[in-house]
């Protein structure tokens, strides 16, 4: 019977050049230093193998393996082949319970997260038009028109950043199997 488990999640979205990857590498440290225990899931519209033609772990998926899974002394890595884009809730289901996932992308699913905007990028911010944004992060000195319930921080306020995410982090509750014995 499944058990019920929540997770904090907090996401990182922006336009594609704006520094989302950036801003986690930097924020991961400071989250770390307090005890915190941190994963990230990374969302991209791009096609992306793992794999290599030729190599074993290719081989069993394209002769019909639902999922691979390749192991080394250091980690592992799954595969699991899908028939339609995995929704976020099924990819944080997948992982182990930890105090901060952070999801670059997923913006339209995401309950609570900030937006990186450059102008330097050229492209429209995504916050006028997304409630779950509630933190801007930005590098610009001049704010364009915003929702009232914005919050704006310089792009180098890591420590400040870590402590809205803290505290705004959305609280998710996941079905999960039960432990085996």
């Amino acid at each position: 019977m499944p058990v019920a488990r929540t997770q904090s999640i907090f996401g990182i979205t922006g336009r594609s050049g704006s520094g989302k990857t950036t801003l986690i590498t930097r924020l991961l440290p400071i989250f770390l230093e307090t005890g915190m225990k941190v994963s990230t899931i990374k969302h991209t519209h791009h096609g992306v193998d793992m794999d290599q033609p030729g190599k074993d772990t290719f081989l069993h998926r394209q002769n019909g393996a639902h999922e691979v899974m390749l192991a080394t002394p250091q980690r592992w890595v799954l595969q699991h082949e899908m028939d339609h884009p995995p929704s976020l809730t099924t990819l944080l289901q997948a992982m182990s319970p930890v105090d901060l996932i952070l999801v670059e992308g997923f913006h339209a699913t995401v309950p609570a997260s900030l937006e990186v905007w450059r102008p330097t990028t050229q492209k429209p911010p995504l916050f006028p038009d997304t409630a779950a944004i509630s933190l801007v992060v930005t590098d610009s000195p001049s704010i364009p028109q915003h929702r009232p319930d914005l919050t704006f921080m310089a792009l180098d306020a890591l420590e400040d950043i870590a402590a809205f995410i803290r505290k705004n982090a959305a609280p998710i509750v996941l079905d999960q199997a039960e432990p085996t014995r």
